[in-house]
């Protein structure tokens, strides 16, 4: 599919500061933004619209501390799914990661699995029935689930920060 969003966008060195400012402090005000990037407020808006315009900038949000919200494991884990399985089987696990709350990050990966899944569970229980529910799910075809309790978080910033 080549929509406007999914093409490469130009990017000058102006466009390039506004994004690194807006990547590490969202909440700043244009006036603030203008001045570091060195441009009055009105361009620096207009540069800012035309940037989430195309796509460049998909959104602003919080970063959450899910122990704070909802303690618990966080895991990831690792899917092998059959060689055999097809596309249809392969939107078929796609929808149900998007569908489980539990799902927070769902990648399609090369190498020796299939998808990296990042997901938050209460605890080992509850993660021991998620996991037998898709495995014994033949709608989704998997093989091999590998699972990585996260011990400690060393770095979390958004990619390219």
């Amino acid at each position: 599919m080549d929509t406007k969003a999914d093409a490469a966008y130009p990017l000058d060195r102006i466009d390039h500061a506004i994004i690194e400012v807006l990547r590490h402090d969202g909440r700043i005000t244009f006036e603030k933004l203008s001045t570091l990037v060195h441009l009055t407020p009105r361009p620096c808006l207009e540069r800012v619209r035309k940037l989430e315009r195309n796509g460049v900038i998909r959104g602003y949000g919080a970063i959450i501390d899910p122990q704070k919200v909802a303690p618990g494991l966080s895991l990831l884990v690792l899917v092998a799914v059959s060689n055999l399985s097809g596309r249809s089987a392969q939107k078929a696990f796609e929808a149900t990661m998007r569908e489980c709350v539990e799902v927070f990050e769902c990648q399609l990966i090369s190498g020796h699995f299939d998808y990296a899944l990042r997901l938050r569970c209460r605890d080992m229980e509850h993660y021991r029935v998620l996991s037998e529910r898709w495995m014994n799910d033949a709608a989704l075809h998997i093989d091999k689930l590998v699972a990585h309790p996260e011990l400690a978080t060393v770095k979390s910033t958004a990619p390219g920060s």
